[in-house]
């Protein structure tokens, strides 16, 4: 699995290493519960068994404390579904097409774009570059500039697919005839590699996504080239933002 790379991606995992600490210490806990049981409240050494039938202190601890755990959870929990679901202003908007079985990109001629192009993956071992894995190298890869807010616009031309890229923490339903909205802003540069995360058809497994994460400068020289290499004669039109609700 490859590196977090996205301020939201450290977040999810940090928080996925808080969960696993405190439910092992939870497991843990139990477990004593269940050997001291075991081991004082046998039938060797208690023959005739209690018959207590409440314990207030008890039953207010039991009702307490699974609150407290359950707020230590959903506190940093919210913290981190507004962050995902509440975008800061975008550097980039790219609108993100599935198709069945590869991914479309568009960049809107309003941000320096104007052009889109499909990414299929690369079948052939000879045509993969050697940084290329097997079944996640593509022709065309979507490139963005390292430090910037990308938000992508996700939807889908036939079927449900899903868009995830698990180096930023992504992962959004492309559902047709509707626009799904996610932020990434990497702090890495790299290449970096998802898949399709819907079952979608026979040609599920081969929709890989690859990302390229470059210099502004690096970015600035791929818009002149890609502009001549994908321009298409009607353009593409600006793509309208959403506003947060």
């Amino acid at each position: 699995m490859q590196e977090m790379v996205t301020e939201l991606a450290h977040g999810v995992s940090n928080f996925h290493t808080y969960l696993v600490w405190l439910i092992t210490g939870i497991c843990l806990f139990v477990l004593a519960l269940l050997l001291v049981v075991v081991a004082r409240f046998n039938e060797k050494k208690n023959p005739v068994p209690s018959k207590t039938t409440h314990h207030t202190l008890l039953e207010v601890a039991w009702t307490i404390i699974p609150v407290l755990i359950l707020v230590a959870i959903a506190i940093p929990s919210f913290r981190l579904l507004r962050q995902q679901l509440v975008p800061p202003q975008a550097d980039l908007v790219v609108k993100v097409t599935g198709y069945s079985w590869y991914w479309g990109y568009e960049y809107p001629a309003d941000q320096n774009g104007g052009f889109k192009f499909d990414s299929n993956m690369i079948t052939e071992a000879k045509d993969r570059k050697p940084d290329q894995p097997r079944l996640l190298g593509v022709d065309n890869a979507m490139v963005v500039p390292v430090g910037k807010t990308v938000l992508v616009q996700v939807t889908s031309a036939d079927v449900i697919h899903s868009f995830a890229v698990p180096s930023f923490a992504v992962k959004i339903d492309a559902i047709p005839g509707r626009l799904n909205e996610y932020w990434f802003k990497a702090d890495r540069e790299g290449v970096y590699y998802g898949q399709c995360s819907e079952l979608c058809g026979n040609g599920h497994p081969y929709m890989p996504i690859e990302i390229r994460v470059v210099s502004e400068q690096q970015y600035a020289a791929w818009l002149t080239e890609a502009k001549k290499r994908y321009a298409s004669t009607e353009g593409s039109a600006p793509l309208k933002l959403a506003t947060a609700q």
